[in-house]
Order: structure tokens, then C-alpha cells, then sequence
């Protein structure tokens, strides 16, 4: 038990209480950005942004590039996603669909495009010498995609959370981000029952039709 404590710990023993303290709120902000996300409640958006501004910060000071450029797509699209959310079905909040062809191939490329940009990226601070930034490379475009389609209420985007999210667990906790792993576990569960909201949802609004 104590090395389980020692491997969570380790890692903050170097770490500065104002940053342990940034990441315990981010981690917070993020938890209830995905809780807002199942009910349908645009506070999604506002929390997340908090939450992923935070994690840039931490990203930087920890050298985690791939992260850190997830957390800024994050913010700049939880912006679009906010204004999607409220005006984009003419003043209708907009409602829970399934993604078609023309949706999947937009995902299927950002993916692609993400994958090869934080390779870039990597390349570029000569940081291709641990297998987490591997690893990265495929998280970070699994959320791209999973980002658009939540932006644009598309039920799938729960699926790709749930993907990157069973990815992630092991590898904050191994990038030494222990309260972040923690916060993945709770993404997991959130993103399961997010799923199973939205379906509900989604047949509610079918039987309406």
C-alpha cells in the first residue's frame, strides 16, 4: 500500500504548493465541465474553459507539449461550442444528434491533422524520447475529434472520451500527474453516463419528431 502512496506522492514532493493547488481547481473545473456535458447544460463550456486555461499553465511547467496543445484547442473550441450550443439551430438550443458520413470523415481528419501536427510539435522541442509522448500523439487527436463532435452535440463524441479517457488513466499517473489520473477515472465514469443520457435524449427528441 505505502508504494501505491509513494507513486501517487513522488511526484509533488518537488512540486510547488501553488501548482499542486492549480491543478486540484482545474481538476475540479474539468470534473464539473463533463458533469454539465451529461445533463446538457451550457455551463459546460464556461467551467471547461477555466479548467483548460489552468492545465496550459501546467502543461508548460511540466513540458507536456502534446497536453498543452490540447488544452488550448480545448479552450478555443469549448468558444465555439459555447455559441454552437446556443444560437446555431436559429435561436433553438441545439439538440442531440447522431453524426453522419460528412461528420465522421471532419473527425476522421482532425484526427489525422492533430497527430501529425503534434508530431510537429515534438519534433520541434526534440522531445520524442519517452514512449508517453507517443502515446500523446494518439490521445491528443482521439480528443480533437471527440471535442468537435461534442461542440456540435454529436452523441458519438461520448464514445471517443470513453477511448481516451481508458488511454489516459495510466498516463498521467506514470507522467507523474496523480490528481489528473484521479480526475480521468471520474472523466470515465462521467462519459459512460453522458453517453446514456444523450441516448435518452437523443430517442426522446426522435419520438417527438
Amino acid at each position: 500500500m505505502n508504494h501505491i502512496f509513494d507513486f501517487f506522492l513522488e511526484p509533488y514532493r518537488t512540486a510547488t504548493t501553488l501548482n499542486i493547488i492549480i491543478e486540484i481547481i482545474a481538476v475540479v473545473f474539468g470534473i464539473a465541465s463533463v458533469w454539465y456535458a451529461q445533463k446538457e447544460n451550457i455551463l459546460v463550456f464556461p467551467t471547461g474553459i477555466i479548467s483548460t486555461i489552468l492545465f496550459v499553465y501546467l502543461c508548460y511547467i511540466f513540458t507536456l507539449y502534446g497536453d498543452l496543445t490540447i488544452n488550448i484547442y480545448y479552450t478555443l473550441m469549448s468558444i465555439y461550442g459555447w455559441y454552437m450550443w446556443k444560437y446555431s439551430d436559429n435561436g433553438n438550443e441545439l439538440a442531440v444528434t447522431k453524426s453522419s458520413i460528412k461528420d465522421w470523415v471532419k473527425a476522421g481528419s482532425i484526427f489525422v491533422i492533430t497527430m501529425i501536427f503534434v508530431i510537429c510539435v515534438y519534433l520541434y522541442f526534440n522531445r520524442f524520447d519517452r514512449i508517453t509522448d507517443y502515446i500523446d500523439t494518439i490521445t491528443t487527436g482521439i480528443f480533437f475529434a471527440g471535442m468537435w463532435l461534442m461542440a456540435n452535440k454529436k452523441i458519438e463524441n461520448w464514445l471517443l472520451w470513453i477511448i481516451a479517457d481508458l488511454i489516459s488513466i495510466p498516463l498521467y499517473f506514470v507522467k507523474g500527474l496523480g490528481f489528473t489520473g484521479v480526475q480521468f477515472i471520474i472523466f470515465l465514469i462521467l462519459a459512460v453516463q453522458g453517453y446514456n443520457a444523450w441516448k435518452k435524449s437523443l430517442d426522446k427528441t426522435r419520438q417527438t419528431v
